[in-house]
């Protein structure tokens, strides 16, 4: 397919350690812990067969088999693949695309797509990823798809001081188009706004769909106090926030990344 996969694959082969991100920043620590509670109440009870698609190294693949799930993991890049492997558990896993899965109708109790969709620019691509998930996934089955908040990158560079003339005028940009302008780091991306996201998952033919805040609306503080004596407490405070907050419509949005369910009929 002619796009940016090729960009994809070298960004997380090349220029970033997808197996050391989750336990970094605070940003990141609030989007593991989260990001697994949210798996443990939306997921059928173990052992499930769970599809984790765009894994990556295979963080919450590995979490879900500690639990008793049945994991098989795909992702594009292939030294992920690799690192799923050869990791301990091990975990069932090979390259493949998000939008043209190599897996049989009605085979998964649950889909994950906790990547595909912010690294998909185009609106047909994500939903054409969406609907594989659907497929793949029995009736009655949930997936969980995340995405990156619109508002993600400038509440970032807020938090941690990085703003300039050109990080104002990269949020006005994504306010209007949502593409993340790669010369500031990450890849080409799409981040989302709420709206659209439900809208994308309804055109897959998802129904019973909600989105809830990963990582709450106060990780931004929990970001500026980083390096400081309050870093824990505020991190603490922050976790609980998020559990407040998480499905607050009006405070969904200024979480980093968006997590929407939905089930298929």
């Amino acid at each position: 397919m002619a796009d940016q996969s090729d960009e994809i694959v070298a960004y997380y082969t090349d220029r970033h350690r997808e197996d050391l991100r989750l336990a970094a920043r605070p940003q990141a620590r609030l989007e593991r812990t989260r990001t697994l509670e949210l798996l443990r109440a939306y997921l059928p009870t173990p052992p499930a067969r769970i599809l984790d698609v765009g894994g990556g190294p295979g963080a919450y693949a590995r979490a879900l088999v500690a639990l008793g799930y049945r994991v098989r993991l795909l992702d594009l890049v292939p030294a992920h693949v690799e690192q799923a492997r050869a990791g301990s558990p091990a975990i069932d896993s090979d390259v493949a695309d998000a939008r043209a899965l190599p897996e049989e109708d009605d085979s998964y109790d649950a889909t994950l797509l906790l990547g595909p969709l912010y690294h998909l620019p185009r609106r047909a691509d994500r939903c054409r990823a969406l609907a594989e998930a659907l497929r793949v996934t029995r009736p009655g089955g949930r997936v969980l798809a995340a995405a990156i908040s619109r508002f993600a990158g400038p509440l970032d560079f807020a938090a941690t001081g990085r703003l300039d003339d050109r990080t104002v005028e990269e949020a006005e940009v994504l306010l209007t188009d949502g593409r993340n302008d790669a010369r500031l780091g990450f890849t080409h991306a799409y981040f989302h706004r709420v709206e659209e996201l439900l809208d994308e998952c309804r055109t897959a033919g998802f129904v019973e769909l909600a989105v809830d805040g990963v990582e709450g609306p106060a990780w931004i503080a929990a970001e500026a106090a980083a390096h400081g004596p309050t870093a824990e407490a505020v991190y603490a405070a922050a976790l609980r926030l998020a559990h407040v907050f998480r499905g607050e419509p009006a405070l969904v949005a200024a979480s980093a990344h968006l997590l929407a369910r939905g089930t298929v009929p």
